[in-house]
């Protein structure tokens, strides 16, 4: 797999900022519109243009309660040459997935697959903080992955690792603060509620971790999803947030790590009947944890990220291991893997990424700073 793509973005208008967004990423983004078309309609059996219908609640929403973000998803499809829809249903694939009665398949699997982790403490032995994840999701979509800095006064320059359309996922911000994602799975109400896109971005747009932990417990999201939060002064939290309650757990020894499935505590909606989203995701956790604690003996930044590498590295459950690989057993438009694996100093604003499964490509330094 090529060096993942690098888009930066600039300016005070969302409109302009969108617009930018879209013509320099239109080509992965017509990639993402013919991967879902492909992929709902395995699923569903509905045809794009269904799929876009399941969309509208969201585009309302957004266009009612998040003005500048849907200026900027506008900016997005007129650079791109698409729909709006397109662009709300691209980030808001997730939420359609989770849709009552969506369609045929609507499995709880659908949503995002990761492993967060956050170092703080005595967790990095050269006493810098560090943060990152191996990003599972759909094989298919690794082409359309791509890296966008968004330099936006007077708010903080984001860095941020999504699908090309996307205006939030994963990553970091000039104040030093990041957020690392991961699905969790479960049915809760049928109202609409935030997608998970706009909820991280208003958490990669805070300037203070306060700001942020205000958005992630005030906001009422449409599915479930765990945000790991980690701050330059050695503070972290993860938040297992859902359309109902919240949970949260703090690190021990100064590591953190969080998969697809509920740590903190099982929502008394789902308690009855709950099975874990991932199974996986039971082995991907601890083995995680024992690879990361060999930070904590690593003296040099480089040997942290040696050791953070070849954590995520590992293939116990192959091909559903900590590091994913496609099932050849699964029909290759639902087959996973890892799209990028990261590893964030935020000590020294350096971002790491390694484009595609972290056991065949190494950490490769992106050309900029948060702090810059």
């Amino acid at each position: 797999m090529a060096s993942l793509r690098t888009i930066e973005i600039s300016g005070t208008s969302a409109l302009d900022r969108g617009t930018q967004y879209g013509q320099a990423a239109a080509e992965e983004i017509a990639e993402a519109i013919d991967y879902y078309a492909r992929a709902f309609e395995h699923q569903s059996g509905l045809p794009w243009h269904e799929v876009l219908e399941r969309a509208r609640p969201w585009q309302r929403l957004i266009a009612d309660e998040f003005p500048e973000l849907f200026d900027e998803m506008t900016g997005i499809a007129s650079g791109a040459g698409v729909s709006l829809t397109e662009i709300v249903t691209l980030n808001c694939r997730g939420e359609i997935v989770y849709d009552r009665g969506f369609g045929r398949s609507a499995a709880p699997e659908e949503v995002d697959g990761c492993t967060s982790f956050s170092l703080t403490g005595p967790a990095a032995g050269d006493g810098h903080v560090y943060c990152g994840q191996n990003w599972d999701w759909r094989h298919e979509t690794r082409g359309t992955v791509v890296i966008v800095r968004i330099v936006q006064p007077p708010k903080p320059t984001v860095v941020m690792q999504v699908e090309a359309g996307q205006i939030g996922r994963h990553g970091a911000n000039s104040e030093g603060l990041a957020l690392n994602a991961n699905g969790l799975g479960g049915r809760f109400d049928e109202s609409v509620g935030v997608p998970q896109t706009v909820i991280r971005r208003l958490v990669l747009d805070s300037p203070t971790i306060s700001d942020a932990l205000r958005v992630l417990v005030n906001t009422k999201a449409h599915i479930a999803s765990n945000a790991l939060l980690t701050h330059r002064e050695g503070y972290s939290i993860d938040l297992e947030t859902t359309p109902g309650p919240i949970g949260w757990e703090y690190p021990s020894d100064g590591l953190l790590v969080h998969g697809n499935h509920y740590q903190a505590f099982v929502p008394p909606q789902l308690a009855a009947t709950h099975r874990p989203m991932s199974p996986d995701s039971l082995l991907r956790v601890p083995r995680a944890r024992q690879g990361l604690a060999a930070a904590a003996n690593a003296e040099k930044s480089e040997d942290v990220r040696s050791a953070v590498h070849i954590a995520m590295s590992d293939h116990l459950g192959f091909p559903d291991s900590l590091c994913e690989h496609p099932d050849a057993r699964m029909p290759a438009v639902i087959q996973w893997s890892t799209l990028v694996s990261s590893c964030v100093d935020l000590t020294t604003g350096e971002y790491y990424v390694a484009p595609g499964t972290p056991c065949e490509h190494s950490y490769e330094l992106m050309p900029f700073n948060l702090y810059e």
